[in-house]
């Protein structure tokens, strides 16, 4: 396989992935008040549940390497976000919130690990090992 076609496909991906991204932290300001955190916190759960279920998919599935790239590196990591997870982080702090700050994170944290398990429990349920 060509490259070009993988990057396209990861780039589509994750094109799309930032477009829905954008589209949760839009209505996550839209429904809820308070700090601006609920969108990357919520985007960031559902892309970790979604890396684990397509993660055994894909272990047990062998899709070809361009779906999977559109899905894990393309779509996955646009809609997922570190960078304003810390960013975030960072104004809380500055902002003297110090215990929203470190509640952020630790409730980040293991909110998605917990997700990405629970996506690879499901995805071992929905797609069972072949004998």
């Amino acid at each position: 396989m060509s490259d070009w076609r993988l990057s396209a496909a990861i780039a589509g991906g994750g094109a799309l992935g930032s477009l829905a991204r954008y589209g949760a932290s839009v209505a996550a300001a839209a429904t809820m008040s308070g700090p601006t955190v609920w969108g990357t916190l919520s985007a960031n759960i559902c892309g970790s549940f979604l890396i684990g279920l397509i993660a055994i998919w894909a272990a047990r599935r062998f899709p070809p390497p361009l779906v999977a790239g559109f899905l894990v590196t393309g779509f996955c990591g646009g809609f997922t976000t570190f960078s304003v997870f810390s960013l975030e982080t960072l104004m809380l702090a500055a902002g003297g919130q110090w215990a929203g700050a470190a509640g952020y994170v630790a409730l980040s944290i293991t909110s998605w690990l917990g997700a990405v398990w629970l996506g690879w429990e499901a995805g071992a349920r929905l797609f069972p090992a072949r004998s």
